[in-house]
């Protein structure tokens, strides 16, 4: 899937992914932990769920996501423990992420793949603007827009200080 030559093909580590283990770590603490119990979760759209022990045997489909991590930390002594820490740190975000797709279900399943792309341009923007980055306007009316907003607060913000 990642076009890996025969080296990589042979130093690369499988991981599977149970996104309904309750399982933690220090990983878990640090990127954080949803409250989802997916052995009593129900999605009332997909019908998918609870998802109880071996649910990976008896559930179809199952969702197959091909993640390539690559760490190389040539750092004599400490090198390989800095290597496993960054890579269970990324199996963590990866975990959480998935459980979050999963127990969010209900809010996306059946939407169109235009209805998705607009619900991500709307995070970016919500994110762009919390962390005060610039915003990729794609066409004249977004940019209309999102200047008359970005007035609007600054003549508020004059006002109000």
């Amino acid at each position: 899937v990642h076009g890996l030559n025969e080296e990589q093909l042979a130093a690369k580590q499988v991981e599977i992914i149970d996104i309904a283990s309750a399982e933690t770590d220090y990983w878990s603490y640090a990127i954080g932990s949803s409250s989802f119990d997916f052995s009593k979760f129900k999605s009332t759209k997909s019908g998918r769920g609870p998802l109880l022990d071996g649910w990976q045997d008896n559930y179809r489909p199952v969702m197959t996501a091909y993640k390539l991590v690559t760490i190389d930390a040539p750092y004599w002594g400490f090198g390989y423990r800095l290597e496993q820490a960054l890579l269970a740190g990324e199996r963590a975000l990866f975990i959480e992420s998935h459980r979050n797709c999963f127990g969010w279900i209900d809010e996306w399943f059946g939407l169109t793949m235009q209805q998705i792309r607009e619900l991500e341009q709307q995070g970016d923007c919500l994110l762009n603007e919390k962390i005060s980055k610039p915003v990729l306007l794609t066409d004249a009316a977004d940019c209309e827009q999102r200047f008359t907003h970005s007035s609007e607060r600054q003549v508020q913000q004059v006002v109000h200080t």
